[in-house]
């Protein structure tokens, strides 16, 4: 705000404070709970966003008041209020029944009736210094046990110069990826049928014969025209 000072706080609207034509015009029944509602109201244009809560007058004082019960600085001179001390809590200790039960054989007592008599005669309880946790007994720990926690191993310096993390982890993605293709390979396998196996080793084909009659295949010629065996090899060796 101009000159410094606070700007007052923005208040809810009133019916009063609506200007005609301004955004919170209303037309018709306009009641101040509509400028109550901030579903309702608009915002008005170069003005900060106004409360839409009643709030008290300006010489409410928020908070609550501490009304003064010690009387001050005259009261404190003039007195001393001094804290009175807490009682300690006196810890029942349980009983012990190792001590009651060896009073009670000793007096000669053997039965439970006799026992319960016995422990209402005698209530004996366990010592503070059985509970004391200055007088236990320290954990049994070996020799060369070693106390805190252990050093971290030196940094690699070299190894990390050099990459050597790197190329392990390069080696194992390359090996790792060669038994991908390898598990890729056997599950992409195909079962060889007799149809693949047929194409890759095709059956010889079968000369073709013609056909004649059974009775007609092994039978001689009735009728030699060579005058000889000889002349009849030589025509036929010339013919084919």
């Amino acid at each position: 705000m101009a000159g410094g000072g606070a700007a007052p706080p923005r208040r809810p609207l009133s019916l009063a404070e609506v200007e005609p034509g301004s955004e919170n015009e209303r037309l018709g029944v306009a009641r101040d709970s509509m400028f109550r509602n901030p579903l309702i109201l608009k915002a008005e244009l170069g003005k900060p966003q106004r409360n839409c809560y009643t709030l008290p007058g300006f010489d409410f004082s928020y908070g609550l008041y501490t009304h003064r019960t010690d009387g001050g600085v005259p009261e404190a001179i003039g007195h001393w209020n001094t804290v009175k001390p807490r009682t300690a809590l006196v810890q029942k200790m349980p009983r012990d029944f190792i001590t009651m039960n060896r009073g009670a054989l000793k007096a000669g007592y053997t039965t439970a009736h006799e026992f319960n008599l016995y422990y209402k005669a005698k209530d004996i309880r366990r010592k503070d210094d059985e509970y004391s946790r200055f007088k236990r007994c320290p954990p049994k720990v070996p020799a060369d046990f070693t106390y805190g926690i252990t050093a971290r191993p030196c940094t690699p310096l070299f190894d990390l110069l050099q990459h050597k993390y790197k190329e392990l982890w390069m080696e194992q993605q390359r090996a790792l990826t060669a038994a991908q293709r390898i598990e890729k390979k056997k599950k992409d396998k195909v079962c060889e049928t007799r149809t693949t196996f047929l194409r890759k080793h095709p059956v010889p084909a079968k000369e073709e014969s013609f056909w004649h009659l059974p009775r007609l295949e092994k039978v001689g010629p009735h009728l030699s025209t060579f005058p000889d065996r000889d002349t009849c090899k030589k025509a036929f060796s010339a013919s084919h």
